[in-house]
């Protein structure tokens, strides 16, 4: 494909005016609502042959978050292209001061492969809602998703509007030798920092979605069999390849076995006394990664699961004991269905431990004193988190969801979609009645004088 004149084509589509048109863009939401409601049979069976996923996990963690934010967006849409005003200053008198948000223009889309329709349609649905025209790069490594997107785009777009890439790294390097007007990437730090360095050539600004190492603090006051409950869930959701999911445990020495226990009957009822067999146990998404995964809790002590099957690269839910901040699984973010625990004796140490790690992108704390709670939220600077939960602090269009430091920049979900897909230009309109002289030349010391009072 010649993407030099993909986006080419798009800038030319982009310039005729089309996109500013707000019935335009809810007309090509709805286009898009409608079709993932009649194929997403389609887009669950593909899920299920990338990642494994239940159509349950499927539709509630994928489908179901994208359709909620496509409605909430497309209702407000019209409301949010309004022009803003804003108060002026009395030296500006008499002006009117506005905020007017406007596209960026043509705009390139790298998603991920882990949940392969959720991060790229979510983005997807901003940019569309902003006014821009878009370039969409899916992962090469959830093929049937990516098939399916770009199916999804040809039936509902034309190509100079929005177009979807398929294929794999060469297709990423040539994208990214295009100049862009705004890029938004979801995926690894180590592939966000090329993404930055070539949006640095031509000064883009962009949106980094990336991920790290999430704590989740379980102090002594905790509802341990709801904490354990929910614990299992978000952290072996999608077989633990959620960027969101809770990637190490810093649990109270006192109420750790209870909870090891809580958990490991959690899993059973999840996924039953042979997970590897269980429908609603995802796979790794790869070779790579189930090795990887593997390497990283080799010599280490289960204190539960571990077992794989290579065939079907699947990995039972497991936790780890004996670990220390030292140890290989805590060097990188496992992305995998295994929970290493480590213990504190009192808050404070866990959060000095916390504190001097990377920023992650999400953090977890499961408490019943509010003391406490405000302590590890005003001591940790992280993306996003809950208190008594966790992962679904980013299923919701009322909030932001982002990274911040090395987890990432820029946040999306809602308002902060169309927000981070538009410029605001900012525009005061004087009065023609009234032209103080003060501000002219040549300027008089009585002036002065009334510029420090103003």
């Amino acid at each position: 494909m010649d993407f030099e004149t993909l986006t080419a084509n798009q800038r030319i589509f982009f310039a005729s005016g089309k996109t500013r048109n707000i019935a335009f863009r809810k007309e090509q939401l709805d286009k898009l609502g409608d079709w993932i409601k009649r194929n997403d049979e389609r887009i669950m069976a593909a899920l299920t042959a990338d990642l494994g996923k239940a159509r349950f996990e499927g539709y509630a963690t994928e489908i179901g978050v994208v359709l909620d934010d496509l409605r909430y967006i497309r209702h407000r849409l019209g409301h949010w292209a309004r022009d803003k005003t804003v108060v002026s200053p009395l030296k500006q008198f008499p002006s009117r001061s506005f905020k007017r948000p406007e596209p960026y223009g043509c705009v390139l889309i790298l998603s991920p492969w882990n949940y392969p329709f959720m991060l790229t349609v979510g983005p997807l649905l901003g940019a569309i809602a902003a006014g821009n025209c878009a370039v969409v790069k899916p992962s090469a490594y959830s093929p049937n998703s990516s098939a399916i997107l770009a199916e999804m785009a040809r039936a509902c777009f034309s190509p100079e509007y929005i177009a979807v890439v398929e294929g794999g790294r060469e297709e990423n390097r040539a994208l990214l030798e295009q100049r862009y007007d705004y890029i938004f990437f979801t995926g690894s730090i180590a592939v966000g920092k090329t993404v930055m360095a070539a949006a640095a050539k031509n000064l883009t600004p962009l949106t980094l979605e990336l991920g790290g190492k999430s704590p989740c603090i379980v102090d002594e006051s905790a509802n341990i069999p709801l904490a354990a409950r929910r614990i299992a869930w978000g952290k072996y959701l999608n077989a633990g390849q959620t960027c969101v999911a809770p990637d190490y445990l810093l649990v109270h020495k006192n109420v750790k076995d209870r909870l090891l226990k809580e958990l490991a009957a959690c899993v059973e009822t999840f996924y039953g006394k042979s997970p590897l067999d269980s429908p609603d146990c995802p796979k790794m998404i790869n070779q790579k990664h189930f090795d990887r995964v593997l390497g990283l809790t080799r010599g280490e002590h289960f204190l539960f699961g571990g077992v794989s099957d290579p065939a079907r690269l699947k990995i039972a839910p497991a936790a780890l004991d004996n670990i220390s901040f030292d140890s290989p699984v805590m060097q990188e973010e496992i992305f995998g269905p295994v929970l290493p625990v480590l213990t504190f004796e009192n808050l404070r140490e866990a959060v000095d431990k916390v504190a001097i790690l990377p920023r992650p992108l999400a953090l977890y704390v499961f408490t019943t004193k509010r003391e406490n709670e405000r302590f590890v939220l005003n001591s940790l600077r992280f993306g996003g988190g809950c208190v008594n939960d966790t992962v679904v602090h980013l299923a919701t269009s009322h909030m932001p969801f982002g990274g911040v430091g090395e987890s990432g920049m820029g946040g999306y979900h809602g308002k902060d979609s169309f927000r981070t897909f538009s410029h605001y230009k900012s525009i005061m309109k004087k009065s023609n009645l009234i032209d103080l002289p003060l501000r002219y030349p040549p300027y008089k010391e009585i002036y002065l004088k009334l510029l420090k009072r103003m």
